[in-house]
């Protein structure tokens, strides 16, 4: 299955969040049956990440976006968690800092964007800026309406530098994050993340859902596309957004680098020191 079509926001479109079914697991029947299709593209990830640190020509930023308990930090551990860290960190933007707060809301968000041969996952992100500072009145409207295009802008940036984006908004109903709640109040290892915001903000959803559907259709571009992911069912949240990830990697034909150094001079000269230890070896077998 191509999810790159299958969820992609065509830049320019009208996104409905309504149309598109949270609960959808494409022709999988549950976990076991995508076990190792995941498993798969977990490898085929690994391997592309490994070429994406040697060719050190590009990057690689994903933004994660979601309801709360939509399921950003599990996405997280599961799709990423097993890439090699050496290459990849991992961001999580919370309310502004005092000195973030004193510059423009795209300063903070800069200083942690993928250096060449790295991937970065935001955890929340820019979009924050036109989500809750718009649902929350925590900027009038012609700040935050102002905000998309320099968001575009700003991805348009980072794409020309060598930056590669994929944005991910993780789709849950209400009722699966009330769900959710229930299983952290249950659950004593999940339990300190539970916020009294979690209970504010839903009475807000609809508001959250319009905002969600003007930033998914206002800043999916070429160069920076979103992608609606169904993500009531975790396994399949996981399957879907690996298999985008290793695709569009796969699309780059990345290639190894040329060796910087003589490799018929350091085999001669490791066949060298191969014989001289043998030498030795010998020579201690005498003794």
């Amino acid at each position: 299955m191509n999810y790159l079509e299958k969820f992609g926001v065509t830049p320019g479109e009208k996104v409905d969040l309504g149309k598109i079914d949270p609960d959808a697991r494409d022709e999988h029947h549950d976990k076991h049956s995508a076990a190792a299709e995941t498993a798969g593209l977990s490898r085929k990830m690994q391997e592309l990440q490994f070429k994406l640190y040697a060719e050190n020509r590009r990057s690689l930023l994903i933004c994660l976006q979601a309801m709360d308990a939509g399921g950003k930090d599990g996405t997280i551990r599961h799709v990423v968690g097993p890439l090699n860290p050496q290459g990849t960190k991992v961001h999580c933007f919370k309310v502004p800092s005092a000195e973030e707060a004193e510059h423009d809301f795209l300063w903070r968000i800069h200083r942690q964007v993928p250096a060449r041969g790295e991937i970065v996952i935001f955890n929340r992100s820019h979009y924050e800026d036109v989500l809750v500072a718009r649902v929350r009145k925590l900027v009038p409207r012609k700040i935050w309406a102002h905000r998309y295009r320099l968001i575009n802008e700003f991805e348009r940036n980072l794409m020309e530098g060598g930056a590669h984006i994929l944005k991910f908004f993780l789709h849950i109903s209400p009722e699966e994050q009330l769900e959710r709640f229930k299983d952290r109040l249950e659950d004593p290892t999940r339990q300190w993340k539970i916020s009294l915001s979690d209970y504010t903000e839903r009475p807000l959803w609809s508001e959250y859902r319009k905002a969600y559907e003007e930033a998914l259709s206002r800043t999916s571009t070429e160069q920076a596309p979103w992608f609606v992911i169904p993500a009531n069912r975790k396994w399949f949240r996981n399957l879907a957004i690996s298999s985008i990830i290793t695709e569009t990697m796969e699309s780059w034909n990345m290639t190894f680098p040329t060796p910087s150094v003589d490799l018929d001079e350091i085999r001669r000269r490791y066949h060298a020191a191969a014989r001289r230890r043998r030498g030795k070896g010998r020579g201690n077998e005498k003794e």
